[in-house]
């Protein structure tokens, strides 16, 4: 199960907001090096929103229309 990157946050909020609206649409999908983010420290260490390489076209769908 290859991982691929839907998108990349600068906060942890707006990336779990993300993360919660794949989920909803049963998409499994974690967050890589959030922890770093809730430090303040912005785009030296976003949080980027992962998921499995096969539901990549739809989870950018799901986001695109979510808005998030």
């Amino acid at each position: 199960m290859p991982l691929a990157m839907v998108r990349e946050y600068s906060g942890r909020i707006d990336a779990d907001v993300a993360r919660l609206a794949l989920e909803a649409e049963g998409i499994p999908a974690v967050l890589f090096d959030a922890g770093m983010s809730s430090l303040g420290l912005g785009p030296i260490a976003s949080a980027r929103l992962m998921v499995d390489e096969s539901d990549l076209a739809r989870a950018r769908e799901i986001l695109d229309g979510t808005g998030a």
